[in-house]
């Protein structure tokens, strides 16, 4: 079973989400339901970036790779890489 690191984007909040998941449609789908998270928060959330993994393990490393770049400048950067 693949597991794919993601980040979402929110349009009206501005602001990107990075997370880890086996499912992406159903996760999708949990970001946009009412909770009390920080996803809860938006109701536009749209998956911007993807990457496939063999293992839950690996998956996990990278969104902590990424998490602890603390930078909005580096996401963009993967999200939009210039050529």
């Amino acid at each position: 079973m693949p597991y794919y690191l993601y980040i979402l984007y929110s349009p009206s909040g501005d602001v990107y989400y990075v997370g880890y998941t086996s499912d992406l449609e159903r996760r999708l789908l949990s970001h946009l339901s009412h909770h009390k998270g920080f996803t809860g928060k938006f109701k536009d959330w749209e998956i911007v970036y993807t990457e496939s993994y063999k293992s839950k393990s690996e998956a996990y490393k990278r969104e902590r790779q990424i998490k602890k770049w603390k930078s909005r400048q580096m996401i963009e950067a993967l999200i939009f890489p210039k050529n």
